[in-house]
C-alpha cells in the first residue's frame, strides 16, 4: 500500500509541476530562445526539465528515507555523493543555458565539480575493473579519479550531444534507468524517478519544455553514479565492459563527432548538426521516426548482451552497423 501511494503521490506531484511549468519558467526567465543555427524551434520554450529531476530526486530520497525503505537508495557516504554530485552537473548545466558556457569553461566546471566532491567525499573511487570475458581484475592503485573524472566527462558529453531531437535522452534514459530495475538497483526510486520523465516526455515531445544543458548532465551523473554504486556494492553487478555497451551508441557517435571536429581543426566539444539524429531526420524527415530508429539503435547492443553474445562481438557487430547506417544515409543526403 506504501508503494501505490508514494507512485500517486509523486505522480501527482509532477502533474501539478507540469501544469504550472509556464508560469514558473515566466517568472524566472528561464527559456532556450531560438538562434535559427542550432536552435531551430521558432518560439521561446520552457527550460524547466533538468529542475524538475532534480525536485523530484530530493522529493523521492526524502519519501523513502521518511517510509524507511533505506534499501531503495544509496546509503552511508554514497547517498551525500550521489545528491551533491547531482546538484553540481544540474548547476553547471543550468547555468550553461543561461549564459552559454564556452566548451572550455564547462569542462573544467565539471571537472572541478567532481574533483571537489571526490576530495570530500572519498568513497565514490573504485580500486578495480572487472571485464565479463577475462578472469584477471584490473587494478587502478592511484589512477582511479583520473579514471572516473575521464568517464563522468565522457558520460556527461555524449548524454548532452545526444539531447538534439525532442524526446530522444528522455526515451534512453528510461531505457538505461529500466536496466536498472531488471537487475534490482534501487527499482522503487527508478521507477519513480522514470514516470517523472514519462510526465516531462509528454511535454518535451510537444515542444513545451526541454531538458537543457542541466537536464542531460543531471542525467548522465544520476546514471554515472548509479554504474559505480552497483559496481561496488552489489552482487549482480554489471562489468566494465558490459556498461559500456549500454551506452554504446551515444558513445560511438561522440568519439565520431570528436574525431571529425578534431581533423577539420574545430573544438570537439562545439556543437554543430553532425550527429546520428542530424543526419537520419535529414533523409527521413520525420521526427517521430528519427527517435524510433535511434532509440532502437541504442537498444540493439544490449539486446545481444541479453543473449550472451560476447561483449567484444557486439562492439564490433555495433560499430559495424552503425558506420554502414551513417554512410549510407550520408551518401543518399548528398544525392
Amino acid at each position: 500500500m506504501q508503494i501505490y501511494l508514494m507512485i500517486t503521490f509523486v505522480l501527482l506531484f509532477n502533474l501539478i509541476i507540469l501544469f504550472n511549468f509556464d508560469v514558473i519558467s515566466r517568472s524566472l526567465n528561464f527559456f532556450d530562445k531560438p538562434d535559427g543555427k542550432l536552435r531551430k524551434h521558432k518560439n521561446p520554450v520552457s527550460l524547466l526539465g533538468g529542475l524538475i529531476i532534480l525536485i523530484n530526486i530530493y522529493l523521492i530520497i526524502f519519501i523513502l528515507n521518511l517510509l524507511d525503505l533505506n534499501d531503495q537508495i544509496f546509503s552511508g557516504q554514497f547517498l551525500y555523493i550521489f545528491i551533491i554530485l547531482n546538484t553540481f552537473f544540474y548547476i553547471v548545466g543550468a547555468i550553461d543555458d543561461i549564459s552559454n558556457l564556452s566548451p572550455n569553461l564547462k569542462l573544467i566546471l565539471i571537472s572541478g565539480s567532481f574533483l571537489i566532491t571526490v576530495y570530500f567525499f572519498p568513497e565514490i573511487k573504485l580500486e578495480l575493473i572487472k571485464i565479463s570475458f577475462l578472469e584477471k581484475n584490473y587494478y587502478f592503485n592511484s589512477y582511479s579519479i583520473l579514471f572516473l573524472l575521464l568517464s563522468f566527462l565522457l558520460l556527461s558529453n555524449a548524454m548532452n550531444m545526444f539531447d538534439g531531437i525532442n524526446l530522444q535522452l528522455i526515451l534512453f534514459s528510461i531505457f538505461v534507468f529500466i536496466t536498472f530495475i531488471i537487475n534490482s538497483f534501487f527499482s522503487l526510486f527508478f521507477i519513480l524517478l522514470s514516470i517523472c520523465l514519462c510526465a516531462l516526455g509528454i511535454l518535451n515531445f510537444k515542444n513545451k519544455i526541454f531538458l537543457g544543458d542541466g537536464g542531460s548532465y543531471l542525467l548522465s551523473s544520476i546514471i554515472g553514479c548509479t554504474f559505480i554504486y552497483q559496481y561496488k556494492y552489489f552482487d549482480n553487478y554489471l562489468h566494465g565492459d558490459e556498461i559500456f555497451i549500454i551506452l554504446l551508441i551515444p558513445s560511438i557517435d561522440m568519439f565520431r563527432l570528436f574525431m571529425i571536429r578534431s581533423l577539420n581543426k574545430k573544438n570537439p566539444f562545439k556543437g554543430d548538426l553532425n550527429h546520428l539524429h542530424h543526419i537520419v531526420n535529414n533523409y527521413f524527415k520525420n521526427r517521430n521516426l528519427t527517435v524510433l530508429l535511434t532509440i532502437i539503435m541504442c537498444i540493439f547492443p544490449s539486446l545481444l548482451m541479453v543473449i550472451k553474445v560476447k561483449t567484444y562481438y557486439i562492439f564490433i557487430i555495433s560499430v559495424i552497423v552503425y558506420t554502414s547506417l551513417i554512410t549510407s544515409l550520408k551518401k543518399k543526403n548528398i544525392k
